[in-house]
């Protein structure tokens, strides 16, 4: 019986490193799959084309099947999320002039959330001009935590900026031109405005919310459902893969295979950077060991309270009006059923709950695991504030209130 041979869409970010490892290390050969993977040059493109069916599974950003669920896509076709496909990884980039205006207005340059806000603050009040960022998606990680990150900091984001959508890789080139005054998205596109257009970055997501989510492995509902052993072994593939980059002795291993032409076409010193945690924002190299997590902190299981945290944002920025049934939509699309009936044969460890609170650790701690216990990193919002999935209501109206 020949192997099935999924068609797997990813765009050229560092994030689709557990899909790449997945086909590079044999990883889905293991599980009893191939892949053929297409480099897409939107999100919008992955959307559409995994709505179609043109892909089996793809690469996405995390809110992105939410939003099918909820009816804002043009294509609403019903997506899953079994699996993510790791922690960080983001950052918030600004061009030469806009730092040295925020560095005269007190920004350190450390990369840490807070002060970097609250100096970008000061500049976009006393502005002849709106300024403009960038971010790769409507409903991106990029877009709400970019968002959030400016309210937070004292700047409403539909009122004091300007935000405008524009492909990953096109970014860097777009502040390069004075289009942009700064940008949020995945490596490698910060480091490249940093190498190539002297850029600095001015903060990270793992500053911003730490051990957040980004990315996942989506696909159609449908055809998850007339596939269900296809679905767990790549839910294992991918376990397998995060498990291998987790491993630091293995990250520059990944550098290398990223930075190929197929791939990121980037130079391997460039990509390595979030691989170690060696980040060099423009203005001083910083060692961020969690910048980016593949595996650890339970990195790839679809927390239903993740799925309600985007969902809150999406009601926040006037996307979707609260309901119940929406917040049911939108918990029901990340699937932790299916990811643990997927790792039950490798005695995988796995949590035993659906959802958790978020903000309310500063160090690594533990949950209950099906097995015993598991870590989780910290989880910390740079603002302090906390977000109960239990009292969601109270948390969406809070928010209403600063935006």
């Amino acid at each position: 019986m020949s192997r099935p041979h999924l068609t797997a869409g990813f765009l050229p970010l560092l994030d689709s490193v557990l899909l790449v490892l997945a086909h590079e290390l044999g990883f889905a050969e293991d599980e009893g799959f191939s892949l053929s993977l297409t480099r897409e040059t939107s999100w919008a493109n992955i959307r559409d084309r995994t709505a179609l069916g043109h892909f089996d599974i793809a690469l996405v950003l995390a809110p992105m099947p939410i939003a099918a669920n909820l009816g804002l896509t043009p294509i609403a076709t019903p997506m899953i999320t079994p699996v993510m496909t790791g922690l960080g990884n983001n950052a918030i980039t600004v061009s030469a002039d806009l730092w040295t205006s925020m560095a005269e207005a007190g920004a350190p340059g450390d990369l840490v959330a807070g002060p970097a806000g609250k100096a970008l603050a000061q500049v976009a009040k006393t502005s002849d001009r709106k300024l403009r960022f960038g971010v790769v998606h409507q409903t991106s990680s990029h877009n709400y935590e970019l968002r959030y990150w400016l309210a937070a900091s004292g700047i409403m984001p539909d009122r004091d900026v300007e935000i405008v959508v524009l492909p990953p890789p096109l970014l860097p080139e777009a502040l390069g031109a004075g289009s942009l005054d700064g940008y949020c998205v995945g490596e490698p596109w910060n480091s490249v405005g940093v190498v190539r257009h002297g850029a600095r970055i001015a903060t990270t997501k793992s500053s911003i919310w730490q051990w957040s989510p980004d990315k996942a492995i989506g696909m159609r509902t449908d055809w998850a459902e007339r596939n269900p052993e296809i679905v767990a072994s790549v839910i294992r593939a991918t376990y397998r893969a995060a498990q291998w980059c987790q491993d630091r002795d293995n990250r520059l291993e990944a550098a290398s295979i990223m930075a190929a032409p197929a791939y990121l076409n980037q130079p391997t010193e460039i990509v390595a950077r979030a691989l170690t945690g060696q980040i060099d924002g423009g203005v001083q190299s910083i060692d961020i060991p969690d910048f980016f997590v593949p595996f650890d902190g339970a990195a790839n299981f679809p927390w239903k309270s993740h799925a309600l945290w985007y969902y809150s944002q999406m009601v926040r920025w006037g996307e979707i009006a609260a309901s119940p049934r929406h917040a049911a939509l939108a918990a029901a699309t990340f699937r932790p059923d299916l990811y643990r009936a997927a790792l039950a044969p490798i005695k995988a460890t796995v949590p035993a709950d659906d959802y958790h609170v978020e903000g309310d650790r500063k160090v690594r701690h533990l949950v209950p695991a099906l097995d015993g216990s598991l870590e989780l990193g910290p989880n910390q919002f740079f603002d302090g504030a906390l977000f109960d999935p239990a009292t969601l209501d109270a948390y969406i109206a809070g928010q209403r209130d600063q935006s």
